[in-house]
């Protein structure tokens, strides 16, 4: 096994000559009237032509593999904006493939596939999904710019490592502090707590979701409240245990007893429930309940985005905390629920919204266009963020 991997990581680099076009001009490229009227995609690397982004809602893609027979582009996940197929470039002039594609708006993995063998692009960035570095498509939509970088002040995203009782081993926090922290020392913040989805890590809701971004937009229109915006890994797995139930188990004694405790030892928070939020996306949005509703005495507010929730019951389900509905409203500031109506989960967060509906627990539904995809999810924290923390000064 070892030396088939040897192997085909030598092959693959002979493959790519050239990947990222350093030596090759635009001009050298096949002939496409496109071309002209495209630029370089957000997530290509510095300096290179492709991924390329056409105004007709197409992209291109181009890669030097002279010794290859089949080279396709291998979309990663249902719904993914490039399609759920992989698609088959063609060879030209001195080994150069390429493949034009409808693209639509958004953030969209994928991998290349050279005589079977899937690898990055060594022309686009990376970003850590489905478990591993993996080449990402950033198509900007021309009609939404909340996520954008604007002419506004902007916060920093501080990184802070700490050593973790629960999981056994150091651990990394990403956190968003907003425009002005370093300058009014005596001010303090309320505090959200945002997880990203499986196979992913803490760098996806800045690198991927834009997160820091829409914060700071929403701020400057004077929108959202100044908060802090916690981003923890989801995996809490101690070294001697692998199951996917250990980790979303101890993901949330993490948070309470070792996690909270750290940004408000570390940083100027509003150390009390009613200042603190808890919200994620897919296997974090199931961990936002689970920590949110098992620990109202730490949050009070509580988002699920196209959440990992199935089969709600309202008697068992995160430990009957939604049974009472009285108690549940007066306890609970903001449950917000939200899905892409393409999301093959979108039937189970609609069941829960019904259930919750006439059970008389009072609660944000969000239904829009997409699927399960950081588009979407941008969307839901830009309207999540705005309603947390009224009364925060």
């Amino acid at each position: 096994m070892e030396r088939f991997f040897i192997s085909a990581a030598a092959t693959w680099a002979a493959l790519l000559v050239g990947g990222t076009l350093s030596a090759q001009s635009l001009e050298e490229t096949p002939a496409d009237s496109r071309l002209a009227r495209s630029r370089p995609a957000p997530s290509a690397v510095r300096g290179s032509q492709f991924p390329r982004l056409n105004a007709d809602g197409t992209v291109t893609f181009q890669i030097t593999a002279p010794d290859a027979q089949r080279v396709q582009i291998v979309p990663r996940g249902t719904g993914n904006g490039l399609g759920d197929e992989p698609l088959d470039m063609t060879r030209g002039e001195r080994g150069v493939w390429s493949v034009t594609a409808p693209v639509r708006p958004g953030f969209h993995y994928y991998q290349i596939a050279v005589d079977g063998f899937r690898g990055n692009d060594p022309a686009s960035q990376t970003y850590f999904g489905w478990a591993q570095e993996t080449s990402g498509l950033e198509v900007p939509d021309p009609e939404l710019d909340f996520y954008a970088r604007q002419d506004v002040p902007h916060g920093d995203v501080r990184i802070v490592t700490y050593d973790s009782r629960v999981s056994g081993g150091p651990r990394r926090v990403f956190v968003y502090t907003p425009p002005g922290y370093d300058d009014e020392r005596a001010r303090r913040y309320p505090v959200l707590y945002l997880q990203h989805g499986a196979g992913e890590s803490e760098r996806a809701w800045t690198e991927q979701g834009k997160a820091h971004l829409i914060l700071d937009n929403l701020i400057a229109a004077g929108r959202a409240k100044p908060m802090l915006v916690v981003m923890e890994n989801g995996y809490a797995t101690r070294p001697d245990e692998q199951s996917l139930r250990g980790q979303n188990d101890r993901f949330a004694e993490l948070v309470v007893s070792e996690l909270v405790p750290l940004v408000d030892g570390k940083f100027r928070t509003l150390a009390d429930r009613e200042q603190r939020a808890i919200a994620g996306l897919s296997m974090g949005g199931g961990q936002a309940m689970r920590t949110g509703l098992g620990n109202l005495d730490q949050f009070a507010w509580i988002g699920t985005f196209s959440g990992a929730i199935r089969d709600f019951d309202l008697e068992t389900s995160f430990g009957g905390a939604l049974r009472d509905a009285e108690e549940a409203n007066c306890r609970l500031r903001l449950l917000w629920i939200g899905c892409g109506t393409e999301d093959r989960l979108i039937d189970p967060a609609r069941q829960l919204h019904a259930r919750l509906t006439e059970h008389n627990v009072k609660h944000v539904w969000f239904e829009g266009a997409g699927s399960h995809e950081w588009q979407v999810w941008r969307k839901h924290l830009h309207d999540f963020a705005p309603r947390l923390f009224p009364g925060a000064k």
